[in-house]
This record gives C-alpha cells, sequence and structure tokens, in this order.
C-alpha cells in the first residue's frame, strides 16, 4: 500500500467578527448585541464579499490531490491493514478537536448520559448538557482501545496460558507438544465484544470524525 494525500485546498476567510464573538462570549449563547459587534460585521462581510470574488477565481478551481496504491496483501487481512493506519488519527483528533458531535445516550454509561431536566434546559437556552463533550471524549476512548487491540496481534494471550510437557507427559492429545494450564473465556467474551462495540461506534460516528 502507499498512499499520498494533499492538504485540503483552503479558501480565504474573514473571522474578524467571528473570533470577535467567541471570545466575548466563550460560546455561550447571546441576544443583545453592541454597536462594536455590529461594527465589526460589517468589516467581516465586507472583506469576506473581497475574499469570495478572489476564492471564485482561484482557490475554488482546486481540489485535493490524492493518490492511492492498494497492492493485494493489504486485503488480504484488511481489517488489520487499516488499524495501524486508523489509530493514530483517531488520536490526533481527540487532542486537536475544537468540538463535539451529538452522541446518543444509550451508546455511553450511564453516568455520562443527561438528565430529562437537564435536556429540558438546554432547549430553553441553546446550550448542551454538562456532559455532553464528555460522551464524545468516551466514545473517541473506546474508538481508540478497539483499535489498540486490534493492531496488537496477541491480547488474546491475555486470557489463556501453556506450557511444554515434559518427556514423561502424553503428547498425543496437546497441540504442538504444549498444555493449556489456565484460561479466562469471560474475560476473552467481555474483552472481544467491547473491541467489536468501539468499532460499532466508529461505524456510527464516522461521518462525525472532523476536527
Amino acid at each position: 500500500m502507499k498512499v499520498k494525500i494533499g492538504n485540503y485546498p483552503y479558501r480565504l476567510v474573514c473571522n474578524i467578527h467571528t473570533r470577535h464573538i467567541e471570545k466575548k462570549y466563550e460560546g455561550h449563547s447571546y441576544n443583545n448585541h453592541t454597536h462594536e459587534d455590529y461594527v465589526l460585521e460589517a468589516i467581516e462581510e465586507a472583506v469576506q464579499s473581497v475574499y469570495n470574488m478572489l476564492n471564485w477565481l482561484w482557490l475554488d478551481r482546486r481540489t485535493q490531490k490524492i493518490k492511492v496504491r492498494i497492492d493485494k496483501s493489504d486485503t488480504w487481512s484488511m481489517d488489520s491493514t487499516l488499524a495501524p493506519i486508523i489509530l493514530p488519527m483517531l488520536v490526533q483528533l481527540k487532542e486537536t478537536k475544537h468540538g463535539a458531535p451529538m452522541v446518543d445516550m444509550k451508546d455511553v454509561p450511564k453516568e455520562l448520559r443527561a438528565t430529562k431536566k437537564q435536556l429540558d434546559a438546554c432547549g430553553k437556552t441553546g446550550d448542551v448538557d454538562p456532559k455532553h463533550f464528555e460522551r464524545w471524549d468516551w466514545v473517541l476512548d473506546e474508538m481508540i482501545w478497539a483499535f489498540e487491540q486490534k493492531c496488537r496481534d496477541d491480547w488474546q494471550g491475555d486470557y489463556y496460558e501453556y506450557r511444554e510437557l515434559g518427556m514423561e507427559e502424553d503428547k498425543g492429545d496437546n497441540l504442538f507438544g504444549l498444555k493449556l494450564v489456565w484460561e479466562d473465556r469471560e474475560g476473552a467474551k467481555t474483552h472481544q465484544e467491547r473491541m467489536t462495540n468501539g468499532f460499532k461506534l466508529f461505524g456510527k460516528y464516522y461521518e462525525n470524525l472532523w476536527d
């Protein structure tokens, strides 16, 4: 496999008013504009109109350059091939993200779910509930953990142990001269179920993997 993906084409954007509002109100809703707010909004619109012309003439005509070569061996175990690529991307996304999407309450532990009272209050103010961002962090952590395990070829080894048979022991019914001396089937099942759920969350929230 060989993948070469260029940077996303950028556009000229004026954020004078937007940054001012974000800094002034820190993400909270607001109703009353000040004179300064209106002035900066007008400046932003004027500058952006010029930017839009430049974007239309040049920047918007560019496309992202992507070159991908897939070898036959890459699909022998496609899940294992993709895991070491997806894992560091998820880790970086969690470190650099600037927001969080809506997460279904049923997908997270009970302690991270919002109460009906909290949701009703958010509906009136337009704010998010206190656990909104924690839920997304939890979902990302579960995805990351699942792909970490997929990158481990031997995670099942945490749940069983073999030893070599002695010279005097019968080797006829044992695997490659090894004898199983300990196993935790329930633990292995729970481990696999958590991995499967992490991959399920990855698929469900795939379109929310943005920074």
